[in-house]
């Protein structure tokens, strides 16, 4: 059974998975009943988590079998916490690809005016396409844009729209696969087939991959960058327990007032 569960989890598309998993997380605390890692997001503990990830950058312990969180999320999560996302009397976030594990949540959460969109996920309030926002100009107090901008033909056009619909003074968060020993970003129109760019950008629907300079792509839009770092702010215990990748650095991007 924990084969399975992990060879879907590894393999759906993620639209499909997205449906599946209201299902999966029935069996999870069973399956995986335990006290070694925890989940800062669900607030469940279990023995371990899944593993996840393609041929190229598969990660051991790391997905947990509840909410689908990865080590992004919770970081993500743990950063929210510090701030005040949960007790400001009202923020609009707009929320690009909504993440599962945050589409509920944050759709609950009562000072938030919340709008979610994507080319094609099922759970987005609106579809469109991110190199052309179909919204007005400063309209956010926050806008989230994880794992997206990997993906894009233009992701300095990208940015520059979510920087367009974010407020003056608002921030964001826009994760991105990133590899810390390549000082720039790599990138090459010629590799087309889902195979190379596996090889090449870490995804077989990537189109590159984020170096080192990935701030300096967020200052080129117009953004301000703040850095959160988990192996500066929390124990080695934490950063066990939670599951986090220690080089992983959250950028906080900021639009000017």
């Amino acid at each position: 059974m924990k084969k399975l569960y992990k060879f879907l989890l590894n393999k759906l598309p993620r639209p499909l998975l997205i449906r599946l998993s209201y299902v999966f997380r029935l069996f999870a605390p069973l399956l995986y009943k335990g006290n070694k890692v925890e989940c800062p997001v669900c607030e469940k503990s279990f023995s371990k988590f899944l593993s996840y990830g393609s041929n190229v950058a598969h990660r051991e312990n790391v997905l947990c079998p509840y909410d689908l969180t990865l080590e992004r999320h919770r970081l993500m999560w743990l950063y929210l916490k510090s701030t005040d996302f949960f007790t400001a009397e009202s923020l609009s976030l707009l929320h690009i690809a909504p993440e599962q594990c945050f589409h509920k949540r944050f759709k609950n959460q009562k000072n938030l005016d919340y709008l979610t969109g994507d080319l094609v996920s099922p759970i987005a309030d609106m579809h469109f396409d991110l190199h052309s926002i179909p919204l007005e100009d400063n309209r956010f107090d926050r806008v989230f844009c994880n794992h997206v901008l990997e993906h894009v033909d233009d992701a300095h056009q990208c940015m520059t729209e979510l920087f367009r619909v974010m407020k003056p003074g608002g921030w964001g968060i826009f994760q991105v696969p990133q590899d810390f020993d390549r000082e720039e970003t790599y990138e090459d129109s010629s590799i087309i087939s889902p195979e190379e760019r596996e090889k090449h950008f870490w995804q077989k629907d990537h189109v590159r991959l984020f170096g080192a300079d990935y701030p300096n792509w967020l200052r080129k839009a117009g953004f301000e960058v703040d850095e959160y770092k988990p192996n500066e702010l929390y124990s080695n215990e934490e950063i066990e327990r939670y599951r986090l990748m220690r080089k992983e650095i959250l950028y906080i991007a900021r639009k000017p007032k």
